[in-house]
């Protein structure tokens, strides 16, 4: 059954699942519950606007990370029927452990022309397997330091919660792949029907992809998007904190214009919010881990513990072994 033949059913998007060992079951299901919803002409889960299926070469279950199995809906044939191929990804132990059988049908779907869709860790597997070439990939601020160790000399987007670039889209995980869902939805379906869908599943608004994604809590809070993209970048770089002028760059913009936004939105400069961002991290992981001191400084940005332990007081007005030793007892993991 060709994508033709698809259309003349009424079927205006249809994509083809590959989910990986141990994926990860809330971006498949949110995806898919757009998809489902987009669907239909009233309620009753009907593929009629919309067509989706769980590929497999055997037919076996396949377990998500939380161990729940999936059954595959059909074998794999010809990805040219498919709008998109997606990948679900999961966790990163499995990135490298995709069945041969899909690497080659995901190659084959590239050399035809198949845009492929990568979603959560998924973009790992399209890189291990040599299909983001020259491309940039979207991946979680959770997972980006996995992504610089295993493919080095590359950064990931790990501030917007989908990419696209070309015929690769890339999306962080989570509630991200519904708002990725949602895009695709309006684009080949039509806007109502992706607003219906995220309404249904109690979601407000429909973002696009160079929305930040939401990261560690912060007592920082802004709508200027460009300050919430330079305040992801600092969140994400804390071991070597990045210079303002660097985290400009990376932003398309200058020194002068970032610190303009800052002063505006949050009455403080990059460097003032960098340092309260490395700090409210740093309490953080005092109060929830039993991670020694000098562990927490490096990781957090500071030099060495004394200059840590120099910069918390000032701060905080305690030392962060007096912190901690005021937390109750069973407040640290």
């Amino acid at each position: 059954m060709q994508k033709k033949q698809f259309a003349q059913q009424g079927v205006r998007l249809s994509i083809g699942f590959i989910l990986a060992k141990n994926f990860t079951l809330s971006a498949f299901a949110n995806f898919v519950d757009v998809l489902r919803l987009a669907a239909d002409e009233g309620d009753g889960s009907r593929p009629i606007l919309c067509q989706w299926s769980v590929l497999s070469p055997t037919m076996d279950t396949i377990r998500c990370s939380s161990g729940i199995p999936v059954t595959p809906t059909e074998r794999l044939g010809d990805p040219s029927k498919f709008d998109y191929i997606a990948v679900v990804g999961g966790l990163i132990d499995e990135v490298g452990n995709l069945d041969a059988e899909y690497c080659r049908y995901l190659k084959t779907a590239a050399e035809k022309g198949v845009p492929i869709i990568g979603i959560c860790t998924g973009s790992f597997i399209l890189h291990k397997i040599g299909l983001m070439d020259g491309r940039r990939s979207c991946v979680s601020w959770f997972h980006r330091a996995d992504f610089v160790d295993q493919f080095d000399g590359l950064e990931p987007v790990s501030d917007q919660i989908f990419f696209v670039d070309g015929d690769r889209i890339t999306c962080s995980g989570g509630t991200s792949a519904a708002q990725l869902a949602a895009f695709l939805v309006e684009r080949h379906v039509g806007v109502n029907q992706a607003r219906k869908s995220l309404h249904i599943m109690i979601i407000d608004t429909a973002l696009g992809g160079e929305k930040t994604q939401p990261g560690i809590p912060l007592s920082i809070q802004t709508s200027d998007e460009l300050v919430r993209r330079a305040l992801h970048i600092m969140q994400q770089e804390m071991e070597v904190p990045q210079t303002i002028s660097r985290i400009a760059q990376r932003l398309n913009v200058g020194r002068r214009k970032l610190e303009t936004h800052f002063i505006k939105a949050l009455d403080m400069s990059p460097a003032q919010a960098d340092k309260l961002i490395r700090l409210e991290n740093a309490r953080f992981l005092l109060s929830s881990t039993v991670q020694p001191i000098t562990d927490i400084a490096l990781s957090t940005g500071f030099c060495d513990a004394s200059h840590f332990t120099r910069v918390f007081k000032s701060h905080f007005g305690i030392t962060p072994n007096g912190f901690r030793k005021s937390l109750p007892v069973d407040a640290v993991a």
